[in-house]
């Protein structure tokens, strides 16, 4: 490299060729090319006048590119130092860091810490932008479950030739337990998949109107940025199989942290929220309009005008929705992700893969939803409606537990809630009653809670699925919003509070293609509906 005359290094972006060149100076021998960076144009290094790949490590979609006063550095690439050498090296990429290995260096790569970097460097934002444009990978229940029992290993020999993978076929016999081989897997696909879902949301979190400059969202922001760089820390692949225990345990380890740091996002999201309705109501916010859109056009005083109606109407700003339900559902199948590959490494559970139950009884669930939210309810106003279970109480199908428990824990409480405030304290309460419904040929199962609470104002319907809707008095809001939550749901929170309960139950139906509709007679009562699909072959809706 030393022997190439130092003329000026531009971008030859008119050429329509492939690979784009990098010149010194205006003739093709002289130019410098680079291949191998995943990105967008293929580029590839050679020495001035020949064909002979020093390198294949890079595409670009942007370069900056010089020739300092001590003619060693060559070029930068999105901020970030390409090479310094005055000798012939040999380089490599990896999709974090640069590194070139040269004969004076003793082999030891040059490697970039990104960890050490501020989350607002040029370095960073190119990484999430980069595993942003990525596509997700979704997986359904019946994939989480087959892939615990080992059902996938003749893939890893596939993808994993040469690495001393190629003889695996054997399946664990214990099917509750997952094998080395079947955690490395896992740990495999979730160092790919992880970085582009949390890239996805850090991108989001960076565009929503007026819910980014919240201080509790951009905690949020952060904490995933964190959460992306230190996945990305971890090589993308086992060196080879005798050290591919060592990597996945490493591996493991990251995410156990960011599972345990991630358990507060729900309640820092709400209280995100919560911080946007205070500011709207308080006029630091004019002209948001029901779309979430600025109204920059209006008046000074159509704008005040407006604050009292935004005020009021703040719960139904669609793109602020939109946002949070995608917000939601990816946060939902991140922690399912990780949950089940940590769930893998522990100790067998009878007729548990991981926290997916082969045999989920929706009978024994609620009666626990039923003990949790008479318990909840009792503590609040001293008594607790009865509850009925009728239909179909000895059947059971694959799902997961702590999600169906949520879902009906939060139905069962809000039942209770409007039952005693409706009818008053010390009364005769008219019971609540559970009914689960299921056929060998039913494509669902399907758990109805009804109730004799009063019902719900048809012009509230819609405000229900309303992540920013509560009927909690402002004191608990704020007292939840100050309180720092590091669990995702709990009977120490009260009856009513941020206001995510029925919408985040509605996510948690919908990730494994159920769903949650509620009908509504006021002057009498609700019935809510739960639809849990009984096969699990249906994919996670992710967002984009």
């Amino acid at each position: 490299l030393s022997s190439i005359a130092p003329l000026p290094l531009s971008l030859d972006t008119n050429s329509t060729m492939t690979p784009t060149l990098l010149r010194l100076g205006c003739r093709p021998t002289q130019a410098l090319h680079l291949s191998g960076y995943p990105l967008k144009s293929t580029v590839s290094i050679c020495k001035s006048g020949t064909s002979k790949s020093l390198l294949s490590c890079a595409q670009i979609s942007r370069c900056a590119t010089w020739i300092s006063t001590t003619r060693r550095t060559l070029a930068t690439l999105p901020s970030t130092s390409l090479w310094q050498s005055n000798q012939t090296s040999n380089y490599s990429i990896t999709d974090r860091r640069w590194s070139s290995t040269s004969a004076s260096s003793n082999n030891e790569p040059t490697k970039i810490d990104y960890l050490s970097l501020p989350h607002s460097s040029p370095e960073v934002q190119h990484l999430i932008e980069h595993h942003a444009r990525k596509s997700q990978t979704s997986a359904s229940l019946q994939t989480l479950m087959k892939t615990g029992r080992g059902e996938f290993l003749h893939k890893l020999s596939k993808h994993n030739q040469g690495g001393g993978f190629a003889s695996v076929t054997a399946r664990p016999e214990d099917e509750s337990e997952a094998t080395p081989l079947v955690l490395v897997q896992v740990a495999s696909f979730l160092r790919r998949e992880l970085p582009i879902r949390l890239a996805h949301r850090i991108h989001d979190l960076s565009r929503v109107s007026y819910l980014q400059d919240m201080k509790s969202v951009q905690q949020v922001k952060d904490l995933y940025t964190t959460s992306f760089l230190e996945i990305l820390s971890v090589d993308k692949h086992p060196p080879t199989r005798e050290g591919s225990e060592a990597w996945e345990e490493q591996f493991a380890k990251i995410l156990e942290n960011i599972y345990e740091r991630h358990s507060s996002v729900l309640v820092q999201m709400a209280r995100g929220a919560f911080e946007l309705r205070a500011a709207i109501r308080k006029g630091a916010l004019l002209g948001v309009d029901d779309d979430g859109c600025d109204e920059g056009q209006k008046t000074s005083n159509d704008k005040e005008l407006q604050v009292g109606r935004d005020a009021v109407e703040f719960e139904l700003m669609e793109s602020t929705h939109a946002f949070l339900d995608r917000f939601y559902i990816s946060r939902i199948g991140i922690r399912v992700l990780i949950g089940q590959y940590l769930s893998l490494r522990q100790p067998p559970v009878e007729n548990y893969v991981g926290i997916i139950c082969s045999k989920t009884s929706p009978y024994e669930i609620v009666k626990r939803a039923i003990d949790d939210a008479a318990f909840m309810c009792t503590r609040k106003y001293g008594d607790a409606p009865e509850v009925i279970i009728t239909g179909r109480l000895d059947m059971t199908f694959p799902y997961v537990p702590t999600h169906l428990h949520y879902i009906m824990l939060e139905l069962l409480k809000n039942s209770m809630r409007a039952t005693v405030e409706y009818h008053g304290v010390d009364s005769d309460y008219p019971p609540i009653k559970v009914v689960i419904a299921d056929g060998s040929d039913n494509e669902d199962v399907i758990i109805k809670v009804s109730d004799e609470g009063g019902g719900i104002p048809r012009s509230n319907m819609k405000r229900i699925w309303s992540y920013l809707f509560t009927t909690a008095d402002p004191e608990i809001q704020e007292g939840m919003v100050a309180f720092n939550e590091n669990v995702d749901h709990s009977i120490d929170s009260p009856l009513a509070g941020l206001g995510y309960g029925l919408p985040i139950s509605r996510s948690y139906a919908r990730y494994f293609g159920g769903d949650l509709s509620i009908m509504s007679m006021e002057g009498y009562g609700t019935d809510c509906f739960v639809y849990l699909t009984r096969l699990g072959n249906t994919r996670e809706p992710l967002p984009i």
